[in-house]
């Protein structure tokens, strides 16, 4: 078993961690509630939007695991989450999506210039009544000769106010349950479709998300991603690039977070010593530690499996559900730690943990993803 990195993914990490701390490092308080599109355009130019991408089609044509580690890069090195949340929702729920799907004429019109930043994708599934149970989706799809026409509401659309282009998932046989869903790629200036009011959230401030209506609106044929009836299997692997890879983001928050705290508490003194002596925080300091490894080698392992092709459902889910709850202590911890410093807004402390919060509800709840572990275990 090798755990080292290879001199070309060593070499790409320092680079991508380099680039954004330079790049990406604007203060979101002051894009608060708005679309960050200057700092999207730079995620473009270094890659991060096409990480497992082809190069032919605009990418950088990595690996599973080698995408988890420089998505991994990026959350440590970006203190906007919310632009890196953005990013990761854009590449794996649209992005991969069209990659994998695709045909020629789709991955050419739109590959390259959602790699480059140039266009902002955005995934549609969720629905008021149909959130973790994607079946139970309302909106419809009717063939019309040549064409296809969807009625319906879209929640919780992330990237939608500002998205370019929408992959869209519709029922397309009612009856047919699993293999009744298909998806589509719709533009954003396509009749019949409109983007409603932005929803305000208690973090990832400058990820814009709002529900999308579909109304009458009509698409070619030919904008059905895959084939019909194949959106239920498609959806299911973009989650699982979804939570492999973009939760690899979060472990990079973890490894900022903690090394600012150790920081901190070597600096912050109280009772004529640093509080970093104290066993409480101390111990405190370690676990956090202790579940950021945890956290990173149960990615590490999911995405080797990938890599070589095999189910990996099960590890994959360990590993986002082991990230996204590592990922609300380390922000309550350092909160702790740093006091009523933590609390004030000024310090930027308090937002690790609003940021945290929702990565145990998307990309499945972390009831679902114990859902599919015990599913695994046979029960």
């Amino acid at each position: 078993m090798d755990f080292s990195w290879t001199s070309e993914q060593l070499e790409l990490y320092d680079r991508a961690l380099d680039f954004a701390r330079a790049n990406l490092s604007d203060d979101p308080k002051r894009t608060e509630g708005k679309f960050p599109r200057t700092l999207w355009q730079r995620c473009g130019e270094f890659g991060f939007l096409g990480l497992p991408v082809p190069e032919r089609h605009g990418g950088l044509g990595l690996d599973t695991l080698t995408t988890a580690r420089v998505m991994e890069a990026l959350g440590r090195g970006c203190v906007d989450t919310g632009l890196v949340f953005s990013a990761g929702a854009h590449l794996f729920a649209c992005v991969m999506p069209i990659l994998e799907a695709g045909d020629d004429r789709q991955k050419t019109q739109y590959l390259p210039r959602l790699c480059s930043g140039e266009w902002v994708g955005a995934n549609a599934i969720s629905e008021p009544e149909a959130g973790s149970d994607v079946f139970a989706l309302k909106t419809r799809a009717v063939r019309d000769g040549d064409s296809y026409v969807l009625d319906g509401g879209k929640s919780y659309v992330t990237n939608g106010p500002d998205a370019d282009v929408f992959l869209v998932y519709a029922v397309t046989h009612p009856t047919s349950g699993y293999l009744g869903l298909s998806a589509f790629l719709i533009e954003k200036k396509t009749p019949g479709l409109s983007v409603g009011r932005p929803f305000e959230k208690m973090g990832l401030s400058t990820s814009p998300i709002a529900p999308i209506y579909l109304e009458g609106c009509r698409v070619p044929a030919s904008a059905m991603l895959g084939a019909e009836g194949q959106g239920a299997p498609l959806f299911k692997r973009s989650m699982q690039w979804e939570r492999a890879c973009l939760f690899a983001a979060y472990v990079g928050v973890m490894e900022r977070v903690l090394e600012q705290t150790v920081d901190f508490a070597r600096q912050r003194k109280q009772f004529k010593r640093a509080i970093g002596k104290n066993q409480a925080i101390s111990h405190r300091l370690a676990d956090m530690k202790l579940r950021l490894e945890s956290s990173r080698l149960l990615l590490y392992r999911a995405c080797w499996l990938m890599d070589r092709g095999q189910e990996a459902s099960m590890e994959v889910s360990l590993a986002k559900l082991a990230i996204s709850e590592a990922a609300v202590q380390c922000g309550l911890d350092t909160l702790q730690i740093h006091g009523g410093m933590g609390y004030v807004t000024e310090t930027g402390i308090e937002r690790v943990l609003r940021d945290a919060i929702p990565s145990t509800i998307f990309s499945g709840t972390s009831e679902i993803q114990r859902d599919i572990i015990a599913s695994n275990l046979g029960l």
